[in-house]
């Protein structure tokens, strides 16, 4: 049995496609939970990218990047639902349209 590696190309075109898909719900979603999952999808797409180059060149720096940008994406994550949970609490919406508390 012969083991064919994937071709770099594969990994950026299905990064690609991660990122659009991403960068579709954040333009198109109103609700804010979905608008911060398009917001990890256009990370993780980005992520792949960096282990995709990493794991071609024979490097390893792309993936000690990608370690410590899912750190700080774990603590965005958790940051940005406090947030959430605490608007909903306080408009009893989550649509983006409808939340304007920040403005005067």
């Amino acid at each position: 049995m012969t083991i064919t590696a994937i071709p770099l190309q594969h990994y950026l075109i299905v990064s690609g496609i991660l990122f659009t898909i991403g960068l579709f719900g954040l333009l198109i979603r109103r609700n804010i939970l979905m608008v911060l999952m398009s917001m990890e999808l256009i990370l993780n797409a980005a992520n792949l990218s960096f282990v995709s180059f990493s794991s071609y060149l024979g490097d390893l720096t792309g993936q000690v990047v990608v370690f410590f940008t899912m750190i700080v994406a774990a603590a965005e994550v958790t940051v940005g639902l406090a947030i959430v949970v605490l608007l909903y609490r306080a408009k009893k919406t989550t649509d983006t349209t409808q939340l304007n508390s920040l403005k005067w």
